[in-house]
């Protein structure tokens, strides 16, 4: 009876067997379309020809260079995404069970085989291998799924304000990766009532940029809190950065103000990072003077020049990563700051939900925070 093979695929034979491999390619010759087929008398044969196009490899437990579980760990290795039948002679079925049981698909008797048997366990073979590789990949996502929930409490945290005669809203999105990056921010008011925010950036992708993303994020709070303002909390940052990075040459942007206890004023230091927007008595523009200095972790004897931003009795001020300016808007393939203000003066202020649904695909994470007061 012909085979089952309906579409052409790309076999690799591993047997040193001269009669078992030709009886197992004239069994895949009666197959409606039969395979394209490549042998290998040995392990080390078969390593050269174990490329991408192998969708399934037929391998003989007794090689001259491998013997039983052997052979099959190291093709296994090789192919870590190939679909994987053993061949077995009928002393060794035992074998091919355990087989199994270390990762292999499906095992077959050379004794047994017939031509729809051979053609049925190839094609079983792919398919649970495919399915094998579906529940990887849905594993690994909802665990992705719950790290990021797990870091987004400790990168994205709550602010601590007391008072209701301020703005505050914040926005996160991750870029196409899915995974969080490094990207942070936090707010603190002070019991003499003046506001602190940050707005921050680790280069990079990866759960060790949003390891240090977090460390950074909770030092500024635990800085602020004590006391710590300016140079003074940016190097301490800066040291701890350095001690914590995995490389020398991951380094951190960000913008941080501290704004008035009546709320009229900001003195602000923009730390290699985009400059702030700042929509005020109406009029969209973007905080002069910035950035005021180098990233974090680049250089030792770093300063960084206050800026200082009157901010009247009705303005909104919008801190953000370089995600929403780097996004795709419309025609322009990267927003850019001009596209940012430009969006802005078209809404007629600062929609951070419209905004954002403006941009494109993002290739890097998105975190943004808008503060802002309203005349009474």
């Amino acid at each position: 009876m012909t085979a089952n093979l309906s579409e052409t695929l790309t076999l690799l034979l591993i047997e040193d067997d001269d009669g078992d491999a030709f009886l197992v390619e004239e069994l895949l010759k009666q197959a409606v379309a039969p395979p394209k087929i490549f042998r290998a008398r040995s392990l080390e044969e078969a390593k050269a020809k174990l490329t991408s196009d192998i969708q399934c490899v037929l391998v003989d437990l007794t090689l001259p260079d491998a013997t039983r579980l052997e052979a099959l760990e190291e093709v296994l290795a090789l192919a870590p995404d190939t679909a994987v039948l053993v061949l077995t002679g009928l002393r060794d079925v035992h074998v091919g069970v355990s087989a199994v049981q270390s990762g292999a698909q499906d095992y077959l008797v050379k004794q047994d085989v017939d031509a729809r048997l051979l053609a049925r366990s190839i094609r079983y073979a792919m398919e649970r291998k495919r399915a094998d590789l579906a529940h990887v990949r849905l594993v690994q996502a909802e665990l992705t799924a719950k790290e990021n929930t797990r870091l987004e409490g400790a990168l994205l945290p709550g602010p601590l304000l007391r008072t209701s005669g301020i703005q505050h809203v914040t926005r996160y999105l991750p870029g196409s990766g899915g995974t969080l990056a490094g990207d942070f921010f936090d707010t603190v008011q002070m019991p003499d009532g003046s506001v602190h925010v940050v707005v921050g950036d680790v280069c990079g992708h990866g759960p060790d940029e949003a390891a240090l993303g977090v460390a950074l994020r909770i030092a500024w709070r635990a800085l602020v809190l004590a006391g710590q303002e300016g140079d003074t909390l940016l190097r301490t940052l800066d040291t701890l950065l350095r001690a914590e990075r995995k490389a020398p040459e991951i380094f951190t942007t960000l913008c941080m103000a501290t704004i008035s206890p009546d709320l009229s004023h900001a003195r602000m230091r923009v730390v290699g990072h985009p400059p702030p927007l700042l929509v005020r008595d109406g009029v969209v523009t973007v905080v002069p003077g910035t950035p005021s200095g180098p990233p974090l972790g680049i250089f030792l004897d770093a300063r960084w020049t206050e800026i200082d931003v009157p901010l009247g009795e009705e303005w909104t001020m919008m801190l953000y990563t370089d995600g929403l300016i780097e996004a795709a808007a419309g025609e322009r393939e990267e927003l850019g700051v001009d596209g940012l203000v430009d969006l802005v003066r078209e809404h007629g202020r600062i929609d951070l939900d419209r905004l954002i649904s403006h941009v494109g695909t993002l290739s890097d994470d998105l975190a943004v925070v808008l503060l802002g007061r309203r005349r009474t």
